[in-house]
């Protein structure tokens, strides 16, 4: 798979856009999870109104052989309602805060959604017949008189149009106490694990009522609370493993086998600081947002506010790749803390082949890394680049002195304007990127 090299080799072209155009977006259409299945035919996003929209793949038409085919809306259900918590009377949102699709294994598509408390386990089937014929039944559904039915007929089924049903099959609700942040489907495929900021459960697919909490970081004393789990993800192809990550810039990697409270980790990851860089926004900016651990499971990358790392599982004491996603932002620090951009949390992916990498940063612009030849591109995603497989422009951002022609100044960059959620195709170039309420699909350019 070609990685993300500039020039002549490799060029991302604009494909679709999704949602409205307004000025005014509502809160409740923000994007706020976007999720690939395994196959990557289904592309799923969540917001913050509660709602799940999935896009299936379309084939290319024969007569528009360079066009991929385009992801049309599949199904569109209300996943989670606004609740009210009475005891501790705090209003809880619907905001999606992360699906992660199961893998399939029959006719039917099945993926969990979060909330900050309850996650639930969704059925996504098609239906395109129906029974006709029934005996105690006409054909408007009415019931009929027993004593006038004078002979049996077998129902049949008949062809309909096609409909796509969403039907809730599990909730697994009241386990965490805190905001749920994370969920991750283990390669069992029978066990997931979801963390909030101080705990980490782990769960049966077919068990509801009970969860196994295997990390646990509450102290005793509240007061003497340093640090909170920020994300965590289950190994790709080793069920017993997982690592999660926290606000100090740390991963720690657990082994399930070790113990049923995994609260000592087996290794534990984390960059020694630059002293000579320390500042008052150093613990803020270390926090780590994202942790992905590579297709192969060999990786872990992980997302802190100006960069990201890629670490060895088999060295902890460094990352073995660092990239830096806008570090002209770094003498902006004291004016991202006063607007809370600082605490933005940006999310990161890998490409299919673990050969590249991409993350999102302000002014809509999004990052990517080719881990081969060290090559990086920002890009865009606007409404300006939006015509059909216009080719997308690299960005550059000018850090003081003369502003070069194409350049964009730090001073202008919009901030309201943010890419926190990305994800890419496990198959195929092709990536989704959520700006706001607008859900950007690209793909590479085929000559």
């Amino acid at each position: 798979m070609a990685g993300v090299a500039s020039g002549n080799d490799f060029q991302w072209c604009f494909s679709q856009v999704k949602g409205a155009i307004d000025e005014d977006v509502a809160e409740a259409d923000i994007i706020s999870t976007v999720e690939f299945n395994h196959s990557g035919e289904l592309l799923a996003t969540g917001d913050k109104g509660g709602r799940v929209v999935i896009f299936q793949h379309e084939e290319e038409c024969k007569n528009r052989l360079q066009l991929r085919g385009e992801y049309n809306v599949y199904s569109t259900f209300q996943s989670h309602e606004p609740e009210f918590d009475y005891l501790k009377s705090l209003e809880i949102e619907e905001k999606i805060n992360k699906i992660r699709w199961l893998p399939q294994q029959n006719s039917a598509h099945f993926l969990l959604s979060t909330n900050d408390k309850t996650i639930k386990l969704w059925k996504i089937s098609e239906r395109d017949k129906r029974a006709e014929g029934y005996n105690l039944k006409d054909e408007n559904g009415r019931l009929r008189d027993p004593f006038r039915i004078t002979s049996l007929r077998v129902p049949v089924l008949m062809p309909m149009d096609l409909m796509v049903e969403a039907s809730p099959r599990r909730v697994f609700a009241n386990a965490h106490t805190y905001h749920i942040n994370s969920i991750s489907v283990n390669s069992d495929h029978e066990t997931y694990l979801s963390a909030d900021d101080l705990r980490i459960n782990l769960w049966h697919l077919e068990i509801t009522d009970r969860s196994f909490n295997i990390v646990d970081i509450k102290p005793a004393n509240m007061e003497e609370l340093t640090e909170v789990i920020t994300a965590a993800e289950c190994h790709p192809n080793q069920c017993n493993v997982f690592v999660y990550s926290s606000s100090k810039g740390t991963i720690r990697l657990c082994d399930m086998r070790a113990a049923a409270l995994c609260d000592r980790h087996t290794k534990f990851f984390e960059e020694p600081e630059d002293p000579s860089s320390r500042s008052f926004f150093s613990e803020i900016i270390s926090s780590i947002s994202d942790v992905k651990f590579s297709h192969s499971g060999r990786y872990m990358m992980t997302r802190d506010y100006l960069s990201v790392k890629v670490w060895d599982l088999n060295m902890e004491n460094r990352p073995v790749e660092t990239y830096q996603v806008h570090e002209y932002l770094r003498s902006k620090l004291c004016s991202l803390y006063e607007n809370d951009c600082i605490f933005d949390k940006f999310e990161c992916c890998w490409n299919g082949s673990d050969s590249a990498i991409m993350t999102g940063s302000y002014n809509n612009f999004f990052r990517m890394f080719d881990r081969n030849t060290r090559k990086d591109i920002t890009l865009e995603a606007s409404r300006e680049s939006s015509k059909p497989r216009a080719t997308l422009k690299p960005r550059k951002v000018s850090t003081g002195g003369k502003r070069k022609k194409d350049e964009i100044s730090v001073d202008s960059l919009d901030f309201n304007k943010k890419i926190l959620h990305t994800a890419w195709h496990p198959k195929e170039n092709v990536i989704a990127v959520a700006a706001t309420n607008n859900l950007y699909i690209f793909q590479d350019k085929i000559n």
